[in-house]
């Protein structure tokens, strides 16, 4: 238990107890219920949050508190690190879409500003949110879900690789700042994952033989993250192969 606090960076004398606190977004299905499950399973109380109002079954499955809103907007933000109480231990910034257009000469430009709405800024509104309390209570565990399109090109949806890019050179950029603060802010970099936001093109990938992840396998990456990660690491999960560290060439 004592490595447990040292770990998270609490302030907490290693034989107080308290129920820890997390907040999930992008938790309706996918990668964000599942970690949620296994948080829950480990006696974590979790606030789940999602624009989809099926995050109150998953809420109800793991006898948590659901959020429905909009991420893209800051208040919901704010609204689930409020509804966490007065302490969060862990934030899992989960929530992500794709990008219908590949062009950005002809793509529409309101669903370019969903896409990252959701995928870049709620990650900041996220942080903006929970930084002040973990703060506060001298430590915490960050975990951001990125993608495997962050660190490499993917000329299938560019829209989406700009924003995971983004994601990554955040936490890049801040993670060593927090860790001064007790603070673990690190990124899980996932492949293909078979979630709902991927089902509609599921027998196409399977028909060209391209491998996908189960959100069960990431979310236990995620998990694993979020207890034992090093600060701003970006470990990436692929199908058919170990979990390993990214580290970026220095450059020259």
């Amino acid at each position: 238990m004592e490595d447990h606090w040292r770990r998270l960076g609490d302030h907490r004398a290693p034989n107080e107890t308290r129920r820890e606190s997390a907040v999930v977004t992008g938790a309706a299905g996918g990668i964000g219920a599942a970690v949620a499950r296994l948080l829950a399973a480990e006696g974590v109380r979790c606030v789940v949050v999602d624009c989809d109002p099926r995050v109150v079954e998953v809420a109800e499955q793991i006898g948590g508190e659901a959020i429905v809103g909009d991420l893209t907007e800051p208040q919901t933000s704010v609204r689930a690190v409020a509804a966490a109480g007065d302490h969060l231990d862990l934030l899992i910034l989960n929530a992500g879409v794709n990008c219908l257009d590949k062009d950005p000469a002809t793509m529409d430009l309101h669903r370019y500003h969903a896409v990252v709405g959701v995928n870049q800024h709620a990650v900041v509104w996220g942080l903006r949110a929970g930084l002040p309390i973990m703060r506060r209570q001298g430590g915490g565990a960050i975990v951001v879900t990125a993608s495997l399109a962050a660190v490499r090109p993917t000329p299938q949806d560019p829209i989406y690789a700009m924003t995971k890019h983004a994601v990554i050179g955040l936490v890049r950029s801040l993670s060593g700042a927090l860790a001064k603060e007790h603070i673990r802010l690190c990124a899980v970099c996932p492949g293909l994952v078979d979630t709902p936001l991927t089902a509609p093109g599921r027998d196409r990938f399977e028909a060209a033989g391209i491998p996908m992840l189960s959100a069960d396998a990431v979310a236990a990456a995620i998990l694993e993250t979020l207890r034992v990660g090093e600060p701003g690491a970006e470990l990436v999960v692929r199908p058919g192969h170990p979990n390993t560290f990214y580290r970026p060439a220095p450059v020259p």
